[in-house]
Parts: structure tokens; C-alpha cells; sequence
């Protein structure tokens, strides 16, 4: 039987492939960190090299936060430990895994999209919601970064409000994953952040 320590390093490494870096390589032997934004995820591999490679970057990102989650999920553990616990290892460290890649020295995206793939396992309803105000807010002022960061703050508001209206299973441990991964987000997004309040972030548009 895999252990908890199994699906934590598994999960790290799925979580770690940069699948924006691998496109930015492969279509124009380019290092997206060091062109346009600097980020490695989809906002900017649309912006270089355009909505078909960043539509496949989106769906990478995704799948390596949804499927370490179902995998740990679909697992036996007995009784031993608490089927949620692996589920929620699997997620964190996906996430983990995409801010601080260990194929790329410890550095990487900022995490929405493996997020959003771990949390549609997680708790799939609240997931839709957490998209509902992203897209949103993208669709109001074309910002991603605004975006994403509404998306985090609200993310263990509608994970709780989820739970508690019976469209998931509410559990504690859920809204404080939320919490952790909600935190993460804006530490990644500091840069963004400081561009934001001198009104200085740029608008979504494709640059190539």
C-alpha cells in the first residue's frame, strides 16, 4: 500500500513539471522567465506564444493539480488514516511543486491554475464559483493578476459557504487548505501586487 510520504513526493513532482517552460522551449527556444511578464504560466505563454500553446500549457497546469488529488482519492487506506489527509497532501504539494519547481532550481509559476485542478478535485462546486468571479473580474478589467488575486481572497469564503450550504462535504481541514493555498497565491503575487496599487500592471494582450 503507497504511503503518505509517497504521495507527497509524487505529488511534488507532478506538481513541478513547468509545462510553460517546457512549451517556451520546444515552440521558440525561448526561457519564459525571461520574456514578457517573467511568470511561467499560461497568462504569459499567451502573451508570447499565443492561445493554442497557452491553452495546452492551461490544461497541463490543471491536470497536475487534479490528477495527484484523484489518484490519492481513489487509493485504499483503510482505516489507519483519514482518506481526506492524503487528498489534502496531494494538493498542497502540487501547488508546491508548480511555485517552486525542483527541475527549475526551486522557482515557478504562481500557482492559479494547479490550484484551481486540485480544488475541482477537492471540492468541485466551490472550484466553479472560484472561476465564476475570475473570469469575472478578467472579463471587467482584462487583468489576470486582479483576477487571480480576487480569486484567492475569496477562495476560503467559498470553500466554507460551500460546505455549509451542503454542495460539499464541509470539513475544517478543506478551509484551512484554502487558507494555506489562498496565502500562497499572494506571496507569489507581491510583485503584482505592488504593480497593482501604482496602477501599473499591464492588460491581457497577446505581445507575438
Amino acid at each position: 500500500m503507497i504511503s503518505l510520504a509517497a504521495v507527497i513526493v509524487i505529488s511534488y513532482l507532478a506538481g513541478s513539471i513547468p509545462f510553460s517552460y517546457i512549451a517556451g522551449r520546444l515552440k521558440a527556444d525561448i526561457d519564459l522567465r525571461e520574456h514578457g511578464s517573467g511568470n511561467l504560466g499560461a497568462s504569459n505563454t499567451y502573451r508570447l506564444l499565443g492561445a493554442r500553446t497557452a491553452g495546452l500549457v492551461l490544461s497541463g497546469d490543471i491536470a497536475k493539480g487534479f490528477l495527484p488529488v484523484f489518484f490519492a482519492a481513489a487509493l485504499d487506506w483503510q482505516h489507519a488514516l483519514d482518506p481526506l489527509w492524503p487528498q489534502l497532501a496531494a494538493a498542497l504539494f502540487a501547488v508546491l511543486g508548480h511555485m517552486y519547481s525542483i527541475y527549475l532550481r526551486f522557482s515557478g509559476g504562481k500557482g492559479i491554475a494547479t490550484s484551481a485542478g486540485a480544488f475541482l478535485a477537492l471540492m468541485p462546486w466551490a472550484t466553479l464559483f472560484a472561476f465564476a468571479l475570475w473570469a469575472s473580474v478578467l472579463a471587467a478589467r482584462r487583468v489576470v493578476s486582479l483576477a487571480s488575486l480576487s480569486a484567492a481572497l475569496a477562495l476560503p469564503f467559498i470553500v466554507y459557504g460551500t460546505g455549509r450550504l451542503g454542495l460539499a462535504d464541509f470539513r475544517w481541514e478543506l478551509v484551512y487548505l484554502s487558507i494555506v493555498v489562498s496565502l500562497a497565491v499572494l506571496v507569489r503575487h507581491r510583485r503584482n501586487i505592488q504593480r497593482l496599487l501604482k496602477g501599473s500592471e499591464p492588460v491581457l494582450k497577446r505581445t507575438k
